[in-house]
């Protein structure tokens, strides 16, 4: 059996799904989606997800923290954690000035697990559910220095990377289809018994 692993960039898919207004797809089970994708010769070994932890607002906040949990519910699957960067914006019409957030760190810290399960021989192929093209420079290391690893880029909905497509082994996008097959049940037990229950906005 081919050992994979699949890594997810967390708020490229998100953001995919929201530009697809496909708000019933949030409750999603990465775990069995990445299933899903692998064909009959295939193995998971593994599910790497990388986000970052939102601080505001409260509500959004708080659905994050749910969805979250449920994920750590999941086998075989690691959260990896960016950071939220204030920087200050000003506009060119009016001179108003306010805060914008941006995520730092996920293509780093999928360059960096990328290149290390490569080098450990911990993948035959690696999934990588992303359309950021700043990824092409770790897939091409990695073909280069292990020519036998095979890099298969998922698209989320309404997301492509002409770079990434070009120096990929494959690349597909992922359907509505398999979507609806991936998702958690409407409620989740933790293992102390705790219910998570999917958010309402999320219905």
């Amino acid at each position: 059996m081919e050992k994979v692993i699949t890594y997810i960039d967390g708020f490229n898919l998100y953001f995919g799904l929201k530009s697809k207004g496909w708000k019933k797809f949030y409750w999603l089970n990465i775990y069995i989606l990445c299933k899903n994708l692998l064909k009959p010769h295939q193995k998971l070994i593994k599910v790497k997800y990388f986000t970052s932890r939102i601080s505001e607002p409260p509500e959004k906040r708080k659905r994050q923290t749910t969805y979250i949990e449920a994920l750590e519910t999941l086998p075989n699957f690691e959260i990896f954690y960016g950071k939220y960067q204030s920087n200050k914006w000003v506009c060119n019409s009016c001179g108003a000035e306010t805060i914008r957030r941006n995520e730092k760190m996920t293509d780093v810290n999928i360059a960096v697990e990328l290149m290390k399960d490569a080098f450990y021989d911990n993948f035959d192929s690696a999934l990588l559910i992303s359309a950021d093209s700043d990824l092409k420079a770790p897939i091409v290391a990695i073909k280069e220095m292990f020519p036998g690893k095979r890099i298969v880029v998922v698209f989320p909905p309404e997301r492509k990377s002409y770079e990434l497509s070009k120096i990929a082994d494959a690349y597909f996008h992922i359907s509505r289809s398999k979507l609806a097959k991936s998702l958690f049940p409407e409620e989740v037990k933790k293992e102390d018994g705790y219910i998570l229950k999917c958010p309402d906005k999320w219905k």
